[in-house]
């Protein structure tokens, strides 16, 4: 399953480390973050419940990036 969040990042290498950092979470297939139109598209895990992933993958981008947002 893919689903499409709009973020708030401030640079284009900002969003390169939240989509790293999206990618390593479990229950994360694949993560795309586009910076030029704020957003991050991701792709679950086949069973992963994305309310429960998201949060934990806002807490990772948070560890790089402490002033982004990611709105779930």
């Amino acid at each position: 399953m893919k689903k499409t969040y709009k973020i708030d990042v401030d640079c284009a290498n900002c969003a390169n480390k939240m989509e790293e950092a999206a990618k390593k979470t479990a229950g994360v297939k694949n993560a795309t973050v586009n910076f030029m139109t704020l957003k991050m598209i991701v792709e679950f895990e086949d069973g992963a419940d994305p309310k429960a992933v998201m949060p934990v993958v806002l807490k990772n981008c948070k560890k790089v990036e402490d002033d982004c947002e990611i709105y779930l």
